[in-house]
């Protein structure tokens, strides 16, 4: 099967950001976080994770600040309401992990940080650092970007993650 959007990873990355799938938008377009409604890439910039605003278009672009990009659901797409159990590769993104071993996964929701914990939607699940490792990365967990989760939405975990990416960095 075809991936909806390559992975964006590489060794020696501090962050990688893991979604639960493509929207449709960013299908079509080729581009991670290309719905205008989504707030992904304004809130990089705003919290200092990115020295302009990114388009969308421009994702590979990323690698030069150590940050990566992936999702759980590499060939499907749409709303997670809309996707199966069978959409995503756990096992996959595992293994990716421990080829690349980026420093910090930061998921971006709580319903990818489920997927990947094998939880139920009824879980209860904390934002910010999550307990567990593999191997030396770590786990984070973010309000979700997307225009549809509007009313979670909550910039002070993002920047809690950029203070920490910049420590890693030795920018701070």
């Amino acid at each position: 099967m075809n991936e909806v959007l390559p992975d964006l990873l590489d060794h020696g990355l501090v962050v990688v950001f893991c979604g639960t799938a493509a929207s449709e938008v960013s299908a079509r377009v080729g581009a991670y976080y290309a719905n205008p409604s989504n707030g992904f890439w304004r809130a990089l910039h705003a919290i200092g994770m990115t020295p302009r605003l990114f388009r969308p278009r421009q994702f590979r672009d990323l690698l030069d600040l150590k940050i990566g990009l992936s999702d759980l659901a590499k060939c499907a797409s749409g709303a997670d309401r809309r996707l199966g159990p069978g959409d995503f590769d756990r096992r996959r993104f595992h293994t990716r992990l421990c080829r690349y071993q980026p420093q910090i996964v930061a998921f971006t929701s709580k319903a990818a940080w489920r997927v990947w914990r094998g939880l139920r939607a009824r879980d209860s699940v904390a934002y910010g650092w999550q307990t567990g490792a593999l191997g030396a990365t770590r786990f984070y967990v973010l309000p979700s970007p997307s225009g549809a989760a509007r009313g979670y939405w909550d910039l002070r975990p993002w920047r809690a993650l950029a203070a920490e990416y910049q420590r890693r960095l030795g920018t701070t």
